[in-house]
């Protein structure tokens, strides 16, 4: 239900045999903001699905075909009726303040899109490492890392509805950098707000994607740095010489 000064948030966690997944939509379910939709789109799992069960009453499940994180999302979103999208990764942790802490930024700066920091943590849910994102939140620091790699944890996002009616959903095709392609979609066509603190606990463990398929995902990240270079490069020179 849509409310004026609390619009609906939408969090979308797909879910792929994650033995956590339980962690990720009690965490979204506790949240402080009051008018929240969790989606957790099941990605054709075959393991970990008692590990929802406990919370079918308070959540909408869709169950699909595997087809990877951008189709389950994309579903996600399709379904979704927010004025804005959250993504929770079925093995990250949402701090309880998370949503209502950013969605209050994004309304204060004007932001269609935004990220935060994070906190690492371990397979028991301990931190084990300091606030994890860039101390200066500037265009020119955001650039220059995408340039480098992929800066954006996508259990940090938010982002209104009408940017992916505008620039479309996230690019199915690729399996890995999805979301490093998405990062740079944005850029392209909004500001992107950061805040500097950490409201999402990211998981390190062995079993997670980016250990597993480390060369595929460096592999699509070199092919998806080709595909925005030169639009980049524009992008730099036209932003850097308003502000001369």
């Amino acid at each position: 239900m849509e409310h004026r000064e609390y619009p609906l948030v939408s969090i979308i966690i797909p879910f792929y045999n994650c033995k956590y997944i339980s962690r990720a939509i009690s965490s979204s379910i506790k949240q402080t903001y009051p008018n929240i939709e969790v989606i957790v789109v099941d990605d054709g799992s075959t393991h970990y699905l008692p590990g929802i069960k406990p919370f079918k009453d308070r959540i909408s499940y869709i169950r699909k075909k595997n087809g990877g994180t951008a189709s389950a999302l994309n579903e996600g979103i399709r379904k979704s009726k927010g004025n804005y999208i959250a993504w929770l990764s079925s093995d990250d942790i949402f701090i309880n303040t998370k949503v209502e802490t950013q969605l209050d930024f994004m309304k204060r700066g004007n932001y269609l899109f935004s990220y935060t920091n994070y906190y690492c943590i371990n397979g028991k849910d301990k931190i084990i490492s300091e606030s994890v994102g860039p101390s200066n939140s500037s265009t020119e620091v955001l650039l220059n890392s995408l340039k480098l790699g992929c800066p954006i944890n996508g259990s940090t996002i938010m982002m209104k509805r009408e940017v992916f009616e505008s620039i479309g959903l996230f690019d199915e095709s690729l399996i890995y950098a999805n979301d490093y392609d998405y990062w740079f979609r944005v850029l392209l066509n909004y500001e992107i707000g950061h805040l500097n603190i950490p409201l999402s606990l990211y998981r390190v463990h062995r079993n997670m994607g980016s250990k597993r398929y480390i060369y595929e995902v460096q592999k699509e990240s070199v092919k998806v740095k080709s595909k925005y270079k030169e639009d980049l490069e524009l992008y730099i020179k036209n932003t850097f010489r308003r502000h001369q």
